[in-house]
């Protein structure tokens, strides 16, 4: 059941060559509630593992990592408009998005090409493209760690918020979710109003788009700016896009007038990450075998055997010349261990 000194290299996006002290896989409940009634895992730390594409290791695991295996997407119900789907949190994103979208199944197309599980999803509510997970998703379903209880978090309780959630927060490390429950939609009106979509599906020559198409280009956006993480280690976006004040907005923008926001309300406003670390001039810089991407200022790189902590400083490098330069403190999306 448990393997010790296992090397998770090939377990996370990043290509760190650490070790966990223990190892498990479980691909049910009834497996996962069987690892959580061992001794071993009630006394060793522990990390539970999905895609590991949103994680930075800095070193060997001292405790036990349990890889999410749950598979499974079933229909729960449907109606003329929209259909409700469960799927197992140890799914692929990228895999349930081309399913949905082979299937007809609208309201996740632009969040093709993110990296990491279904179970993830919430966690992080991941988004991208002018769409985030809480907007189709119903409920989650998780196992408390202690109890082993099975609890259905609705919509509400899920508490979302930009790339957060209540599972991120005072529910952290409390529960291991095992289900998503999602609802599609059969006749969707697509968005292409965020990013390069429409100029991508314009150069396509494509005027009424369907959900494949916004998932095509997207995809084809994504691939042109990001790296491969199975050819060069990377978690995707390593930091947030801040949220500052208008007021500090305007200010910034007396000094840098090309800077970019999108509106969240009447007083906030969402500058760019990866504006910033452009602007402060670390875009494309090498560190010998890491840095940061040549196309994206958002993602740092690891190009070969990089120790983690080495990544880790040069985070911690950006965001200080972020705070003298502009004022704005940066957070990582990426969960550094």
């Amino acid at each position: 059941m448990f393997q010790s000194n296992y090397p998770l290299h090939d377990l996370n996006t990043f290509h760190m060559d650490v070790r966990a002290k223990w190892f498990a896989a479980f691909s049910s409940e009834e497996e996962l509630r069987a690892l959580l009634a061992e001794r071993l895992v009630q006394e060793e730390t522990m990390l539970v593992l999905g895609g590991g594409s949103n994680l930075l290791f800095t070193d060997d695991f001292d405790g036990i990592v349990l890889k999410n295996e749950i598979k499974g997407i079933t229909i729960t119900s449907e109606s003329a408009n929209s259909i409700h789907v469960e799927v197992g949190a140890g799914e692929v994103w990228h895999e349930l998005v081309i399913y949905a979208v082979n299937h007809g199944w609208g309201g996740i197309e632009n969040m093709s090409l993110i990296p990491g599980s279904v179970g993830a999803s919430p966690i992080q509510n991941i988004g991208a493209y002018g769409v985030e997970v809480k907007d189709v998703l119903t409920h989650v379903e998780a196992m408390h760690v202690s109890t082993q209880e099975i609890k259905r978090f609705e919509h509400a309780e899920c508490q979302f918020d930009y790339r957060d959630s209540i599972f991120k927060r005072t529910e952290k490390g409390k529960w291991i979710i095992t289900k998503v429950g999602f609802k599609f939609t059969l006749h969707t009106i697509v968005n292409t109003s965020y990013g390069a979509i429409k100029d991508t599906l314009i150069q396509k020559g494509i005027e009424q788009a369907s959900i494949k198409d916004v998932s095509d280009a997207v995809i084809s956006i994504r691939q042109s700016k990001l790296p491969d993480p199975a050819k060069i280690g990377n978690s995707g976006s390593f930091f947030k896009n801040p949220e500052i004040s208008k007021t500090q907005f305007e200010s910034l923008k007396n000094l840098f007038p090309d800077i970019v926001s999108y509106p969240i309300n009447e007083t906030v406003v969402k500058v760019p990450a990866g504006w910033l670390i452009e602007k402060a001039g670390w875009k494309g810089k090498t560190f010998g075998t890491y840095g940061v991407h040549k196309d994206q200022a958002l993602v740092l790189v690891n190009y070969s055997s990089t120790p983690g902590h080495l990544i880790k400083q040069l985070a911690q490098d950006i965001t200080h010349s972020i705070w003298e330069k502009f004022g704005i403190q940066l957070e990582t999306e990426v969960n550094i261990i």
